[in-house]
């Protein structure tokens, strides 16, 4: 099995019932008569699944769909949220999806496993996922964690990220202390179980455990050692892009504006968010808004396409990942990704 950042079960999602509800969803139904498409255009519907339930890393969807840039493009998206991470993919790959948000790495390791899913578009362009220790603990650098424990939420993945930062940083991974704490990352820091902790998000726990006083320091991975990979993809099956290849670009066009709505009015956007909020998982308007904050640098793709990817990451990401025994079967960097 690849890899599982099953980010829904430290938040008691009723996995049953969005699971049913994904499976009953159309992923290909076509409605000419909606009134918000564009003239001339036949509304076509596409199903996207979020990557976890909604928050600021989806404002940009939600401004795409609110001020109409969905509709503008012939459009008509379902915004939906899987029962884990890894169901997204597997929707994706037989169908009961059209796109679904996933991890860079995620792709990869499904690819290695031969299911057809591609990234059309980096959605977060650089690592949320980092290496937090306490700010009081003294630890100034990762090799400063030998001796100590680091929680973990059962993801080999996240332990080969830290033994790559540690030995990056000069120490020698063999003598860390893993401890499995699986999802329970925020109460494993705040009763001082474990030394640090790997797999939490520094648009999320980091802002959830500051809000209760924990004062943190954070290590990028792609400053020891792991390469600067895209935390966030938008993906589709090979299937669904060779069908619907133009349905999923003129989406691509509709989010980047979405985006720029985003980048320009943060505070308006973020309000069409929080207002179709789901009332499963209620957000903290103030960390959403420093987590928006946090994200929309980590968005830019500067002088390229919003989304753009690069042969070169997607490489370096495949060559790192085969390198820690995470890829057994070889998988080649233009068949995981497309620009569309």
């Amino acid at each position: 099995m690849f890899w599982s950042n099953n980010r829904f079960i430290k938040s008691g999602l009723a996995l049953g019932l969005v699971f049913t509800l994904l499976l009953t969803a159309c992923s290909s139904t076509k409605d000419s008569n909606n009134s918000g498409s564009s003239a001339g255009k036949e509304t076509e519907e596409l199903t996207v699944l979020l990557d976890w339930y909604p928050n600021a890393v989806h404002t940009f969807l939600y401004a795409a769909e609110q001020q109409g840039y969905f509709a503008e493009e012939g459009l008509k998206v379902k915004l939906q949220m899987p029962a884990d991470t890894t169901d997204a993919l597997k929707l994706v790959a037989t169908g009961k999806a059209d796109l679904a948000l996933s991890y860079q790495m995620q792709v990869a390791l499904a690819r290695s496993e031969q299911i057809p899913v591609v990234s059309v578009g980096a959605i977060v362009r650089h690592p949320l996922n980092q290496l937090f220790v306490p700010e009081a603990s003294g630890i100034k650098s990762p090799k400063d964690l030998i001796g100590k424990k680091i929680g973990y939420p059962s993801a080999p993945l996240d332990e080969a990220l830290v033994n790559t930062m540690v030995q990056a940083d000069g120490g020698d991974p063999s003598k860390l202390d893993y401890v499995d704490i699986g999802w329970d990352l925020i109460p494993a820091m705040t009763t001082n179980r474990v030394d640090g902790i790997i797999g939490g998000y520094i648009n999320h726990e980091k802002l959830l455990l500051e809000k209760e006083g924990e004062k943190l320091t954070s290590f990028n991975p792609a400053d020891y050692g792991v390469p600067d990979y895209y935390e966030l993809v938008l993906t589709a099956s090979e299937k669904e892009l060779d069908s619907k290849g133009d349905a999923i670009k003129r989406f691509l066009a509709a989010a980047a504006k979405g985006q720029a709505y985003t980048v320009s009015h943060p505070d308006e956007a973020l309000q069409l968010l929080l207002d179709k909020q789901s009332t499963d998982f209620p957000l903290d308007a103030d960390i959403e808004k420093q987590s928006l904050a946090i994200l929309l640098p980590l968005m830019d793709a500067g002088e390229e396409a919003f989304g753009s990817q690069t042969e070169e990451s997607w490489n370096k990401v495949i060559n790192w990942l085969t390198e820690h025994d995470q890829i057994k079967t070889p998988v080649k960097a233009a068949d995981a990704f497309r620009n569309l």
